[in-house]
């Protein structure tokens, strides 16, 4: 008869190993649950020597799981949909269903994609006795350097259905700044392509047909009449002289994916990405934004896991490496060198002056009584309010600025060609 190794949780909740014989693996289970277990996992022993019938069959099931956790899947999981498995997950924990068993059923819900595939090697881990967040350490595109180690808090305190929630939440938080953020966005970007696609337009078909008015008069053109025809002619791809190789429309439409992909290659490089943010932070009421964006972000990661139990030095390396800018990045290196050698997290941020007083003062009294943790949270609270505050002084500043903008490029257009009607006027008022 052969023996079934099982894997349970007893009565007062705690994991329990051991042996069973059984005839097969169902007769295995029901053993273990009548010596008052919930089983969790319960596999068939290895036993040295075995036939080489039984090393086929195997390789069979191992190649039947293979296939069926096959599953095509293209790009990235979302962080919206990363947060609701965590959550569900966190209350499928607080409900006390065994952990194998949780994420079986998540696995099973998932619709095919990344995060399905994903789920399916972190089951097959997790049964052959991988901790959660070793297995979830495996693929960090779905589970980063901080969801692991908050797992792996979780698991040492024994409180990963809190340490989930907690992961949830600032998930869900990070999502709601960054949506708030492009949300507001959309308006302006929208105005701007409609308002280049308008003054092309003008510029391919209506500018060539005053210049062969002009032409038909015989009129001196003013400079700026000039300058307005030859840009004419470079977007419609028409030059005077010699030929053209890209029509000047074509840039125009390309340049904003030109744009894009430059700063992406850019933000590459570190010397690249460390100009990039620098000098972004420079520039009027963005900067701010860009700070306070900042602010929110780390102060919430580093206060998630101080809370979630993981040691304060891995805490502000792993902020340090998804704060998303090279400012703070420097910083929060400040930070860890400070508290290495036994100094305070307020001291270095203070001297690098990459956050308000009030930021700072905080921190500091945060680390004075003990609470840094719960200090860190208020002050990204309060900074997200203040994002949003600055995104709506960003928006009311934008929306005159476009109008200002538009009305000089169409009082410039406006005004090149009519300069040239009123010297016609004038040399017909003259000749008559």
């Amino acid at each position: 008869m052969p023996t079934y190794l099982y894997e349970a949780i007893n009565a007062a909740g705690k994991p329990e190993k051991g042996r069973i014989e059984a005839v097969n693996s169902d007769e295995a289970m029901a053993a273990v649950r009548q010596n008052g277990f919930f089983p969790t996992s319960v596999r068939e022993e290895k036993i040295k020597g075995a036939s080489k019938k039984a090393a086929k069959q195997e390789e069979a099931t191992a190649g039947k799981k293979k296939k069926r956790g096959f599953n095509i899947s293209i790009g990235g999981v979302k962080t919206k949909v990363l947060a609701q498995f965590t959550r569900q997950l966190s209350t499928l924990q607080d409900a006390g269903l065994p952990l194998l068993r949780s994420l079986q059923i998540l696995e099973q819900q998932q619709k095919p994609g990344k995060l399905k595939t994903i789920l399916l090697d972190v089951v097959e881990d997790v049964e052959s006795g991988t901790s959660l967040s070793d297995a979830m350490s495996k693929h960090p595109k779905a589970f980063d350097r901080l969801y692991s180690k908050m797992v792996a808090a979780g698991e040492i305190g024994g409180v990963l259905d809190v340490i989930l929630q907690r992961l949830a939440t600032f998930m869900e938080k990070a999502e709601r700044l960054k949506s708030r953020i492009k949300g507001a966005m959309i308006y302006p970007v929208c105005v701007i392509v409609v308002a280049i696609g308008i003054v092309t337009g003008i510029m391919y078909f209506v500018i060539p047909k005053f210049k062969d008015i002009f032409n038909d008069f015989d009129v001196t053109l003013p400079g700026l009449t000039l300058w307005l025809i030859d840009a004419s002619l470079w977007i419609a791809g028409t030059p005077e002289e010699g030929e053209q190789a890209i029509p000047g429309y074509i840039w125009v439409a390309s340049s904003p994916f030109l744009i894009f992909f430059f700063f992406k290659l850019l933000r590459k490089t570190k010397p690249g990405r460390a100009i990039f943010d620098i000098v972004v932070m420079k520039i009027p009421v963005i900067g701010t934004l860009v700070e306070k964006t900042s602010v929110a972000r780390f102060t919430r990661t580093l206060g998630t896991l101080i809370a979630a139990g993981v040691p304060i030095l891995e805490s502000v390396l792993i902020t340090r490496d998804t704060s998303g800018n090279h400012v703070y990045e420097t910083a929060l290196t400040g930070v860890h060198d400070s508290i290495r050698e036994g100094e305070s997290v307020a001291a270095p941020l203070r001297e690098s002056k990459v956050c308000d007083s009030l930021v700072v003062n905080m921190i500091e009294v945060g680390e004075e009584t003990g609470d840094l943790d719960v200090m860190l949270m208020k002050i990204a609270d309060n900074y997200d309010e203040e994002v949003d505050v600055a995104v709506t002084a960003l928006l009311s500043l934008l929306e005159p600025a476009l109008v200002v903008v538009l009305g000089g490029i169409v009082g410039t257009i406006v005004l090149a060609l009519f300069l040239p009607l009123v010297k016609m006027i004038e040399s017909v008022s003259d000749a008559g």
